[in-house]
């Protein structure tokens, strides 16, 4: 499938909202918790301290960097767990640009300049990403929590006298989610940082375990009190690839919780990118 730039740079904006800042919190930290309860307890704790929402809508500025070149950028993003991922783009003083509605199958895009739009399945994800990457894991990859619909995987745990770690070099999708063959087959090598007083992902890597696959990097920072839960409001993402994808983002308005819609209509003049 060929695959155009308008598309890319606005999947790139899907995938890597992120941050370059780290923590700012007091690392008052105690060793403890890790040596008597190791890993089982720090992902216990993880999974209690996850941003927990219906829906998600936000307004955000964001710098993308591809290959060197920058574009600036602003937007909003609105969100319904485990459902859809909507995006609407515009330059810093105009119009909408560009939208994208991301499913569970699906990715639909809208480019206003050109009056084009693409339909596909998330094989284009998996073709721009070279790794078998699913909807689950854009959404955890995005919010800054833990995949929902993968095995908990044998973390090892450690401390590196600033944030706790977690690594495991197998998480599989669990069985009543599997629907496909890719599903089943999809496996990940993952590192999660996590903040020794909250207990929220600061930063988290992923690689498919095939050959070759390229690696996410996120990182999360400036966490700020959202429904009394806290949420990065800055973020910074890399792909490591050919012509390497830095974003940085920073939210300005976040909202939960309010159900909303997710408009996608494509006018009859535009034209359809195969």
């Amino acid at each position: 499938m060929k695959i155009y730039k308008e598309i890319k740079i606005l999947l790139a904006v899907v995938l890597f909202f992120a941050v370059f800042q780290s923590c700012k919190t007091s690392r008052s930290v105690v060793k403890k918790p890790l040596k008597e309860y190791g890993a089982d307890y720090l992902f216990e704790k993880l999974k209690e301290n996850q941003f927990r929402f219906e829906y998600l809508v936000a307004k955000f500025n964001i710098e993308l960097i591809i290959d060197g070149k920058k574009n600036t950028l602003k937007g909003q993003l609105r969100i319904r767990r485990d459902s859809a991922i909507w995006i609407s783009l515009s330059p810093a003083l105009g119009i909408e640009m560009a939208r994208i509605l991301i499913t569970n199958d699906s990715v639909k895009f809208l480019n206003r300049l050109k009056k084009t739009y693409f339909l596909g399945d998330n094989r284009f994800v998996t073709d721009f990403l070279n790794s078998n990457v699913d909807y689950d894991v854009l959404q955890s990859l995005i919010l800054g929590n833990d995949l929902t619909y993968y095995d908990d995987g044998k973390f090892h745990a450690s401390y590196d006298s600033k944030e706790y770690h977690l690594v495991t070099a197998g998480r599989h999708k669990l069985k009543k989610y599997v629907k496909t063959a890719e599903d089943a087959g999809r496996i990940f090598i993952q590192n999660i940082y996590l903040n020794p007083e909250t207990f929220k992902i600061t930063r988290m890597k992923i690689k498919e375990t095939v050959e070759n696959s390229r690696k996410l990097e996120a990182r999360y920072s400036d966490f700020r009190d959202v429904d009394g839960q806290l949420f990065p409001e800055t973020i910074l993402y890399k792909l490591s690839a050919d012509k390497p994808i830095d974003i940085k983002l920073q939210y300005s308005r976040i909202t939960t919780d309010k159900p909303t819609k997710f408009p996608f209509k494509i006018p009859s003049k535009y034209s359809r990118i195969q």
